[in-house]
């Protein structure tokens, strides 16, 4: 998404190399993103004053036409000097969509949501999700980065963690297939982590993991034995929070 994004604004603004920028989240390939925030420094006059001559909004659309659908930039606005979409961020939230039936696949759900074996307790899963609530070893439940060794913490903490039921209005899922929805909100993440708790939590709902498992992971760190991380589409960045100084939160939050 960062590079078609760069090479739009470059093309857009006659630049003679992309400019840099600075995403609020990173997101694996094949994860979605409805509230991505950037931030980018570009040259005071190719902007103009947004608020005489509209400048702002006549990149916004120029950019969007570059991009063709690929990316949408929903709001383009001039901020502080010292404003990095990633450093200034307080919090990031992700949706992940499982679909609990039978073990059937079409392309528009696989890029959409998980399809899993049905059905699912989602009071055990949600039992189970209160359980990562606060600050924790993440290290069962993520890729461990090049430059960490095995035994350093992974150390992150949780806002919210909390399984629903949701509508399916556009029939996506053919049926009365139940389509279930995990909303989480933390400081930050490591990777794979919100794809490896959604795999945990889903197997917690089938009966093939017990919550009192996700503690013991917490408080022992250890990958093996855990399922595989689950699908990346089912994954969404759906919010990013800031002080009102710098626009208050982005996203589709509810």
């Amino acid at each position: 998404m960062v590079g078609i994004l760069r090479d739009a604004l470059a093309t857009t603004l006659r630049l003679e190399e992309p400019p840099f920028l600075t995403g609020a989240g990173r997101t694996d390939t094949g994860v979605h993103a409805f509230a991505q925030v950037v931030s980018v420094d570009l040259p005071t006059p190719l902007l103009g004053d947004a608020d005489a001559d509209g400048g702002a909004e006549r990149l916004r659309r120029s950019v969007n036409a570059q991009l063709k659908g690929q990316v949408y930039v929903r709001s383009l606005q001039q901020v502080r000097a010292d404003f990095d979409a990633r450093r200034s961020a307080r919090w990031r939230a992700y949706r992940y969509l499982v679909v609990a039936g039978e073990r059937w696949s079409l392309a528009t759900t696989d890029a959409l949501a998980w399809t899993v074996a049905g059905p699912l307790d989602m009071e055990a899963m949600n039992e189970a999700a209160s359980r990562v609530l606060g600050e924790h070893d993440f290290r069962s439940f993520c890729r461990r980065p090049v430059d960490k060794g095995p035994e350093e913490p992974l150390r992150r903490h949780v806002l919210a963690a909390h399984w629903s039921a949701v509508a399916d209005p556009l029939d996506i899922v053919p049926g009365a297939v139940p389509v279930l929805r995990f909303d989480i909100r933390g400081h930050s993440f490591c990777h794979n982590m919100v794809r490896s708790l959604v795999s945990a939590l889903v197997a917690v709902g089938q009966g093939r993991l017990s919550g009192e498992e996700i503690t013991r992971r917490l408080g022992e760190p250890a990958r093996a034995g855990l399922p595989s991380p689950a699908p990346a589409p089912g994954l969404c960045l759906v919010g990013v929070g800031y002080d009102e100084v710098d626009g208050g939160p982005s996203g589709f939050l509810d």
